[in-house]
């Protein structure tokens, strides 16, 4: 069991300087919009304590009527290749007991096909759809992405109201 907690306000710029490590401008929002996120309360976010009261992972996750999408998913520097991340992941699959999606960037890098090769040990599986992810916001750009579910490949129709759903409530895209 990895003990993951549900995080409150007072963890916010810790988890705040984790996305900003981890990944890169364009894939989070700026500091006041992920500050006024984190009250929503379909946005939850877990963290793995540390020694010294730090985070040695976090994963933020959206709850919706019928799936969860996992937006951010990042283990410190420090406490990589040790299996913390597929331990994490397969406690909130367990927890969440739902269809799960997440996005992946397109297998272009090696460490991209890591990933993927990653989440798919690890249950997900690789929908082929065109997808952009819209911008966070006006400073940042958009992403081409692909999307990966929990359970299977899921139909085009499916795959069309998870990424409206995303659209509308996760990013607010027009």
């Amino acid at each position: 069991m990895s003990q993951l907690q549900l995080a409150d306000a007072a963890k916010f710029d810790e988890i705040y300087r984790l996305l900003q490590s981890s990944f890169p401008d364009d894939e989070y929002r700026p500091y006041d919009a992920q500050k006024e996120v984190f009250s929503d309360p379909r946005y939850h976010v877990y963290i793995l304590p540390g020694e010294n009261d730090t985070i040695r992972a976090m994963i933020t996750i959206w709850r919706f009527d019928d799936f969860a999408f996992i937006e951010h998913f990042a283990v410190s520097p420090k406490c990589r290749n040790q299996g913390l991340g597929a331990q994490i992941l397969q406690e909130v699959l367990q927890v969440l007991s739902c269809p799960v999606c997440l996005e992946v960037e397109l297998p272009q890098t090696e460490l991209a096909r890591r990933r993927i090769a990653f989440y798919t040990r690890n249950g997900f599986f690789l929908n082929d759809y065109p997808y952009t992810q819209p911008p966070y916001s006006r400073e940042k750009h958009p992403i081409d992405l692909l999307v990966m579910t929990s359970g299977g490949k899921i139909p085009p129709e499916r795959f069309e109201t998870i990424r409206q759903t995303l659209w509308d409530a996760v990013y607010h895209a027009c």
